[in-house]
């Protein structure tokens, strides 16, 4: 049997970096900055610059009541572009994924490092906690770079009136969203190669079943015939011990 103890030290590193990847994702689910839009009206948008995440378009004014203004975007708009419909899906999907490959690749190094009998599951929790990394790093990374490319385009957006933004920015910045999501994608696929080359899941783990410890005289007595591993009398015993007995007799 093969003791992990000491071989999986660099997936346990996997599994940190996963778990702080799987935070940063729902981070960057939360920030509204996945685009700036620079505008020349401050009219409205006092601040000059508005936030359009995948969730919301934000901006300050103090034409309002209040100072932050925000709008839902939904994936039912029909203005909302097919890059933050997809990034409304791929991201829920990625914070799953994600989330199931944290808990397969804890299950799997508590196997590691505590269990030295039952190993059978070892190298399908590995493969599973490797998978899932890596899929969640791509799923990232999708809506990731659709958006960059977006911007870097300056493509526009149709935004309805009570938004009260303009369809075409003068110019578009990549917000700090993004910047989190990489980090996080390229965590989350580091953290899936490691799991994925973690080479003694991939030996054989199969549980070995403990032997019987053996002696001279148990070999020797198991060659024996069965009626000698019988418990009968000895009669050569009985013989001389009947003669004792009757010369004690004769001599009181």
């Amino acid at each position: 049997m093969i003791f992990l103890v000491h071989t999986a030290h660099w997936q346990f590193l996997g599994l940190m970096m996963g778990v702080v990847g799987w935070i940063l994702i729902m981070a960057t689910l939360g920030i509204h900055e996945w685009r700036l839009w620079y505008v020349d009206d401050v009219s409205v948008i006092t601040s000059g610059v508005a936030w359009v995440g995948i969730w919301k378009a934000c901006f300050n004014s103090h034409a309002f009541p209040s100072m932050e203004n925000c709008r839902s975007i939904s994936i039912s708009d029909p203005f909302a572009p097919l890059e933050i419909s997809v990034a409304q899906v791929l991201m829920v999907v990625a914070l799953v994924s994600g989330l199931a490959g944290n808990i397969s690749a804890a299950l799997a190094m508590r196997m590691a490092y505590f269990s030295v009998v039952d190993r059978r599951n070892l190298r399908l929790l590995f493969l599973l906690s490797g998978t899932l990394y890596v899929a969640t790093g791509g799923l990232c990374l999708v809506p990731l770079g659709w958006n960059m490319r977006s911007v870097f385009n300056n493509s526009t957006i149709d935004f309805p009136p009570e938004f009260h933004l303009p369809a075409a920015p003068v110019r578009q910045q990549v917000g700090s969203a993004v910047a989190v999501g990489i980090f996080a994608s390229i965590l989350m696929l580091l953290s899936g190669l490691l799991f994925l080359c973690y080479r003694y899941a991939w030996q054989s783990l199969a549980s070995v079943a403990p032997r019987k410890t053996s002696s001279p005289w148990t070999s020797m007595t198991n060659e024996l015939p069965d009626r000698y591993k019988q418990g009968t009398d000895n009669h050569a015993f009985q013989h001389e011990n009947v003669s004792n007995n009757t010369y004690d007799t004769i001599l009181c």
